[in-house]
């Protein structure tokens, strides 16, 4: 069991790590009095977070698929 590909998947930051930087982008953002340019580095950076999440939850799809018996599939 290698950990490289989730490692690789997500730059060494975790899911949980991740999805707390959204949440704080989200909160910042809905909080308003920001300027156009510091409101578009948030968004930047919640984009990013975004995307390290959904590599997490990409790369967990797959181990799960690999885990699943050869049958399951076929119920589908």
């Amino acid at each position: 069991m290698s950990g490289s590909a989730e490692t690789s998947a997500t730059s060494d930051t975790s899911f949980e790590q991740a999805r707390e930087e959204l949440a704080q982008v989200v909160t910042a953002l809905e909080s308003g009095g920001l300027s156009l340019e510091e409101s578009l580095a948030l968004w930047h950076k919640g984009e990013q977070a975004a995307e390290t999440c959904m590599k997490w939850l990409d790369a967990a799809r797959v181990r799960l698929e690999q885990a699943a018996p050869a049958e399951s599939n076929d119920a589908d």
